[in-house]
């Protein structure tokens, strides 16, 4: 059985740093186009990878199944999803992308229910989630002001990003079981960035393109932990512990987010900040709870 506290530690790293890509990708956004900024950077991710498996001689299944897997997470992991979330980003605020993108839980909840019957998904992780869903809603209600209809497309880009991550997620847990993570991140990411590049080539206006030092910061930011520590601890956590408290990271990154955008760019905390936080951690409370109830525990 894996340790615990690498579990857990993995866990909250896995949090820590996708709070923070939001920020990251923001920065992106002022100086480069979305679907091109995406694709340096799976495309940066997975020559580290590459590089990184080469020098620790780690194999790289290459079977039927896996070939499929690797094909199938390329475009509906990292091109259809990422692009999504950052054209969608340039419509949306970031408070309401945040609400969308929590649909990934409960998209998960629901395949996993129908795919994984090894997964225990109890009463408690449903109060869970619709707890910790209701301090989303609650953190960023002030940024729910204007016309819904002036960012519909920016909207249902973002939803359907969730609901595509959450079925590649239920894909992985049920037929990915003996990859490597490392394996799972090499293809995916270097084919999703390279289509994403030739899609923003075709269809985004590269003469407003422009790499300074705080996009290229950015860029390497989001290839290296964002994508290659988190992604490869994502993969492996998702081996090993039930699917629904995985897919919980999607209501705790905000929370992060919302804590350094107050620390590094001044934004300031305020009442329903902290109500929505406590609400999110309540359920947390009882999504891990059930987990820990007679015959509810997942098998290493």
């Amino acid at each position: 059985m894996d340790s615990k506290f690498k579990i857990i530690s993995l866990y909250a790293l896995t949090c820590l740093i996708w709070g923070g890509t939001w920020l990251a990708i923001r920065i992106c956004l002022v100086d480069m186009t979305p679907f091109f900024s995406a694709g340096i950077r799976f495309i940066l991710a997975a020559v580290f990878i590459y590089l990184y498996m080469a020098i620790r001689k780690v194999p790289l299944p290459m079977d039927r199944t896996s070939i499929i897997l690797y094909l199938v997470m390329s475009i509906f992991s990292f091109l259809l999803p990422f692009g999504l979330v950052y054209w969608g980003e340039k419509y949306v605020p970031s408070g309401l992308a945040a609400v969308l993108f929590a649909i990934y839980p409960f998209v998960a909840a629901i395949l996993s229910y129908f795919f994984l019957k090894d997964e225990k998904i109890g009463k408690f992780k449903i109060i869970g989630m619709i707890l910790s869903f209701a301090g989303i809603v609650v953190i960023f209600s002030d940024q729910f002001g204007g016309k819904l209809s002036d960012y519909f497309l920016g909207m249902i880009a973002i939803t359907l990003s969730g609901v595509m991550q959450a079925s590649i997620a239920v894909t992985i847990k049920k037929f990915g079981q003996k990859l490597d993570p490392l394996s799972m991140n090499l293809f995916p990411m270097g084919i999703g960035g390279v289509l994403m590049v030739i899609v923003g080539f075709l269809f985004e206006d590269y003469s407003k393109l422009s790499i300074t030092l705080n996009s290229g910061i950015a860029i390497v930011f989001l290839a290296f932990f964002g994508s290659i520590v988190t992604f490869t601890s994502y993969y492996w956590l998702l081996k090993r512990i039930n699917i629904i408290l995985l897919s919980l990271v999607s209501f705790i990154t905000p929370i992060i987010a919302l804590i350094l955008g107050w620390a590094l760019s001044g934004e300031k905390l305020i009442t329903i900040h902290f109500i929505g936080s406590f609400c999110v951690l309540g359920g947390i409370f009882f999504a891990v709870f059930d987990n820990l109830t007679p015959n509810k525990v997942v098998k290493q």
